[in-house]
């Protein structure tokens, strides 16, 4: 059987049982963060990144915020590199492609789909087929557009780690003791 990375199943598990895109994007944003944008895998992290947040901005009625998204994923999208995923990348370009060419004439007014991905593994589908029966999320289900905390999750989050983050960096800049590369030092 193939190793793919945990985050990687996880972001397909959310991606099918759950639905929680924002959690797919928290997943491999984190993954690709740790990898580095030097990795061989990097573009393509970011492109699937790009198409879960295109689906929570469809689903939130953001068509543009989608648009956006999708164009973006497809450009980072490399068929060798989604075939290693255990991806189709030939119809799930095609699928994103449609969506983005329905988002581009409908609008506001496209009503939201969920995407399934192409899964070309068999042993990758059993292994998240699995782990969705551990969390008792049922595999391509549609989403639960009723679910106010799975719709609007990130106005719901806390984000005091993130505040307090950002603080700390401004005052490590204001007090020209930051060290990143590039950074204006007084």
């Amino acid at each position: 059987m193939k190793h793919y990375p945990e985050a990687y199943v996880r972001y397909l598990i959310e991606f099918h049982a759950t639905r929680d895109y924002f959690e797919c994007h928290e997943l491999l944003e984190e993954h690709w963060k740790e990898e580095g944008p030097a990795a061989p895998l990097a573009r393509t992290w970011v492109a699937l990144i790009q198409l879960a947040v295109g689906q929570y901005h469809h689903r939130r009625g953001n068509a543009s915020g989608a648009l956006k998204m999708l164009r973006q994923a497809l450009r980072g999208f490399d068929q060798e590199a989604l075939a290693g995923l255990g991806l189709d990348g030939g119809r799930l370009q095609e699928m994103v492609r449609g969506r983005a060419r329905e988002l581009e004439g409908g609008g506001r007014s496209c009503p939201f789909r969920d995407l399934n991905l192409p899964l070309a593994d068999p042993d990758l589908v059993a292994r998240c087929l699995a782990r969705g029966d551990e969390i008792r999320a049922s595999w391509g289900l549609p989403s639960r557009i009723d679910d106010v905390a799975l719709v609007h999750r990130h106005t719901l989050r806390d984000r005091t780690d993130v505040i307090a983050a950002r603080e700390a960096a401004l005052a490590r800049r204001r007090s020209g003791q930051d060290d990143r590369p590039g950074a204006i030092r007084n």
